[in-house]
């Protein structure tokens, strides 16, 4: 009895060892969670990021537009260049034929020429004619050689600007991809809380008055939807965004058709906090967009200032009213 207990200590013992020294090591110092804070301001570096690219991409559109113009306006010198250069090649060749069939320039004059000065001033003429062709057919050559040069340059110039656009066109797509990902985490919080109307404490990206606008529009959650109404106590969806521009000195009207017109039309993809995000074909909805699918906005009646995701009407468009 006394032995198959020490075994069966021993036997325990070493299992217990065993799976110690088999246990995977979990680190006690991993790599903490980003903050919100962190995570906001790598937002705002990769929307500015996407503003940087975007304007260099701009700029090699319109390179490309004057790479492409250059390249035209060669083609057309090149030619014109071909055509003047064929037709003076081909009087040229008229030319010495009937030279050669006649005798040259000297049986001409003889034949025709009255007298011996008769026939210096043929002869000195046709020799500045034969001298003038030689002449204007070198400097086409030498226009056709130009023009083809500047028809091969601009030609590889627009090449270079087309890959250009096509790689900051790569680089745009991955950083949308890292905002779309980073802006879930930050917004992981609202994914379950916006299906009932209830006050959300939200980071917002930036700190231009669009930013500014939306904090504040922030603070109005809960009120009322008033038809007509553009605050303090209760809006309606244009009053709403009427009053939060209003607080950052920008004044736009009451209405959602006017409120459409009244900035920079910006893609879904590049929409920053502050957009203004419009509904139906009607544009009769409007909302102030957070961030990450998310927008402040005053639904209908009987309901109340709330934050809400885009995607559960039909988008029409964004409007940027402010940076």
């Amino acid at each position: 009895m006394f032995r198959r207990t020490v075994r069966r200590v021993v036997f325990v013992g070493s299992a217990l060892a065993l799976i110690t020294i088999c246990a995977p090591v979990v680190s006690a110092t991993a790599d903490p969670e980003p903050t919100l804070k962190e995570l906001t301001a790598e937002v705002e570096k990769l929307h500015e990021e996407i503003e940087s690219l975007t304007e260099q991409y701009n700029g090699e559109r319109v390179r490309l537009d004057e790479a492409k113009r250059s390249a035209a306006a060669a083609k057309k010198t090149l030619d014109t260049s071909e055509a003047d250069l064929e037709a003076r090649r081909k009087r040229a060749m008229v030319f010495a034929t009937n030279a050669y069939m006649t005798g040259g320039a000297s049986g001409i004059a003889l034949m025709n020429a009255p007298n011996p000065d008769a026939y210096m001033d043929v002869a000195s003429t046709t020799y500045a004619l034969q001298l003038q062709s030689g002449e204007e057919v070198l400097q086409l050559t030498k226009a056709r050689k130009a023009a083809e040069r500047a028809r091969v340059s601009a030609k590889a110039r627009q090449d270079e600007v087309s890959k250009l656009i096509k790689s900051l066109d790569k680089r745009e797509n991955t950083i949308r991809g890292l905002i779309k990902k980073t802006e879930s985490r930050l917004y992981a919080q609202v994914a379950g809380q916006v299906s009932v109307p209830k006050r959300l404490t939200l980071p917002v990206v930036g700190d231009g008055k669009a930013a500014q606008a939306v904090r504040w529009a922030l603070t109005q959650q809960l009120k009322p939807y008033v038809w007509g109404a553009e605050g303090p106590n209760s809006y309606d969806c244009s009053g709403l965004i009427m009053a939060a521009y209003a607080t950052v000195g920008i004044s736009i009207p009451h209405y959602t058709g006017s409120q459409w017109t009244a900035g920079t039309h910006v893609s879904r993809e590049d929409m920053r906090p502050g957009d203004l995000v419009f509904f139906y074909n009607d544009l009769h909805h409007v909302g102030l967009y957070i961030g990450g699918g998310y927008m402040i906005h005053a639904p209908r009646t009987g309901d109340v200032v709330r934050v809400a995701a885009i995607g559960n009407r039909p988008f029409a468009g964004a409007v940027r009213i402010a940076d």
